[in-house]
């Protein structure tokens, strides 16, 4: 009121009045989004649970400075994408290939991130001459070895493993997998025993999709207090969350993280990303061999993402951070998976060469309007 006083009092022309009026509102509202901007993930949730991102080559390379720069200022725990998985860092029998591993463990100790291992025993991505092995001893005894030489080699630097990674059907069921047919249920116990003896103080997960599904969440606590009873370690479970703006799973999701939570665990949300744009109606979960034909129908924000989508994806992140915030007790970490949009693995399944929108940060590293919803809960 006392800038209208002062325009008044000097005589100010109506028309100019307005525009001078329009300007300081205008700085005002660049202002306050300038401090917003200086919340960022890490400091906002820095009392409640790690914020982490998976990141891949390119990034622990540190071949792109933007990147990095987001990497180090809005998260404080990493993931490697791709590097651990077993097709890559033991790609042949007796031949490991540690030097992207020890690149990611270099960067993330530099800047002082809590690291996790993903992942040590998975059926997809698979060393390619394990699928070529055909005696029950040889199968274990890669297991053995594997899980072993990988823990063994950092312990200490990796503070949580991914020990088994989607070892469950949708009805809950344990997965037809290799290990599976010649090891039976016990190769999970014995996982999860090999990677305690390897490193004792690391944090050992179960982690799949899906999980917070009731049917395929019975399975999973079933295989966890199978492990406990085993006298086996198991200190959390990993619930990925890749998940639409579509999807009505809230109350599913809070059911899961109570459940769990009472068998002494805690939980993590590992993969979070949540996709804007159509899926085949037959997809079940994450499996990463599903691939279906593309179409103008399955990819229909090419361009740019209108903003009633915009707003939904943001609305839905708001209601899943309340819903993590109300329970940040059970929760240990949230993890989405990929830096930005252009960085994740949703531009390329379950549909090749589509443009997907699902994180926080957009094709140029700015933050959307679903990381200023994220944010706001913490102001």
């Amino acid at each position: 009121m006392q800038i209208v006083y002062l325009l008044y009092k000097f005589s100010i022309p109506i028309s100019k009045m307005k525009q001078l009026l329009i300007l300081f509102a205008t700085s005002i509202i660049f202002n306050a989004c300038a401090q917003q901007s200086n919340i960022t993930l890490k400091s906002a949730f820095k009392n409640d649970f790690f914020i982490g991102v998976a990141i891949g080559k390119t990034h622990f390379q540190e071949k792109n400075k933007t990147a990095n720069t987001l990497i180090n200022s809005q998260f404080n725990s990493l993931t490697a994408e791709n590097a651990m998985k077993s097709e890559e860092v033991h790609p042949e029998m007796g031949k490991y290939n540690f030097d992207e591993v020890d690149k990611f463990i270099a960067y993330g100790q530099k800047n002082n991130m809590y690291l996790v291992g993903h992942t040590l025993v998975w059926h997809s991505q698979l060393s390619p001459f394990v699928n070529k092995m055909k005696s029950v001893d040889s199968i274990n005894n890669f297991l053995t070895d594997h899980i072993t030489t990988i823990v063994n080699r950092y312990a200490g630097k990796i503070k949580c493993w991914d020990v088994v990674n989607e070892a469950l059907n949708e009805d809950g069921t344990l997965r037809q997998t290799i290990f599976y047919k010649n090891l039976g249920e016990n190769y999970i116990i014995n996982a999860f025993k090999l990677a305690q003896k390897a490193d004792s103080k690391a944090e050992l997960y179960y982690n799949d999709y899906n999980i917070e599904q009731p049917q395929k969440r019975k399975g999973a606590i079933e295989l966890i207090k199978k492990i406990q009873q085993s006298g086996g370690r198991i200190d959390g479970v990993g619930i990925q969350g890749h998940w639409s703006i579509e999807s009505d799973n809230l109350n599913d999701i809070e059911e899961s993280l109570i459940e769990f939570s009472k068998l002494g665990i805690k939980v993590a949300f590992t993969e979070l990303d949540l996709t804007v744009i159509p899926n085949p109606w037959d997809l079940k979960g994450a499996e990463v061999s599903q691939n279906f034909p593309n179409s103008p129908f399955m990819n229909p924000y090419p361009k740019q993402l209108p903003d009633a989508v915009n707003i939904k994806l943001a609305k839905k992140y708001e209601a899943l951070f309340k819903l993590f915030l109300k329970h940040k007790d059970k929760i240990s970490r949230i993890t989405f998976w990929g830096v930005n949009d252009g960085h994740s693995w949703l531009n390329g399944w379950p549909i090749k060469d589509r443009t997907n929108y699902p994180l926080l940060f957009d094709r140029a590293f700015k933050p959307k309007l679903a990381f200023e919803k994220v944010i706001s809960l913490k102001k």
